[in-house]
């Protein structure tokens, strides 16, 4: 199982990076998809806007081309827009759920044939803590995070006597540029309600979307997986 092409969105930095950094170090190859600035140094970056198909498609042509058809996809692009649901437009909402589900799900479509072919493959999405327990000002963020769920474990149904497992890691608390922006309060909150007592980090994550995709996790498909130190245990 070494030596596949790997595809991994959202992976300039944070946890996206750390999925791509991983799966580089036990030899595979790996895409890095980017939708802006430029990408991390020593992979094979390209430019995938996932709320375009033509860009998904156009990021697929390449890697395709340059390291054969994916064979583990990691829909992990993804982004914030944090208001409460008075203050939230309608493009609040729909334009997040366009990135971080719709975005997942274009991905994967454009993933599956090559994977049909090969007779087997990985899809891994990417959630949030958030998705499983909900979060204030987060209605557009938590519902793109929980329907990731309900696509995986459909896919993983129409997929699973091809060879194909499709898995849905959800992460909690995680110290990523992304986290930043949270008040020192919501961060002490948080971490309270973690098991561990601390923030999780972008390798901790790395290591379980690693696992799914290896020859160890063939058996596993439509899981949740959290990594989250226990927080939000139960949901």
């Amino acid at each position: 199982m070494t030596g596949r092409s790997v595809f991994v969105t959202g992976a300039s930095r944070g946890i996206g990076l750390s999925i791509a950094q991983s799966f580089a170090d036990q030899g595979d190859r790996v895409a890095c998809g980017f939708r802006s600035g430029s990408p991390p140094q020593g992979f094979l970056g390209v430019r995938c806007d996932v709320t375009d198909a033509e860009s998904v498609d156009a990021a697929f042509e390449r890697i395709e081309r340059e390291q054969g058809p994916v064979q583990v996809m990691v829909a992990n692009a993804g982004v914030m827009r944090d208001r409460l649901a008075l203050q939230m437009t309608e493009d609040d909402f729909t334009d997040l759920l366009d990135t971080n589900l719709t975005g997942a799900f274009r991905t994967a479509r454009r993933a599956i044939p090559g994977m049909l072919e090969n007779r087997g493959g990985r899809l891994i999405f990417i959630s949030s803590f958030s998705g499983m327990m909900g979060s204030p000002g987060q209605a557009n963020y938590a519902a793109s995070k929980t329907g990731l769920v309900g696509l995986a474990r459909s896919l993983a149904r129409e997929l699973g006597t091809r060879g194909i497992t499709v898995n849905v890691v959800a992460p909690g608390f995680i110290d990523t540029a992304m986290t930043e922006s949270v008040t020192p309060a919501r961060r002490s909150e948080l971490i309270a309600l973690t098991a561990l007592g601390r923030p999780g980090t972008p390798q901790e994550v790395a290591s379980a979307v690693r696992f799914l995709a290896s020859e160890d996790a063939s058996y596993i498909s439509g899981a949740l997986v959290p990594v989250s130190g226990g927080l939000g245990m139960g949901v």
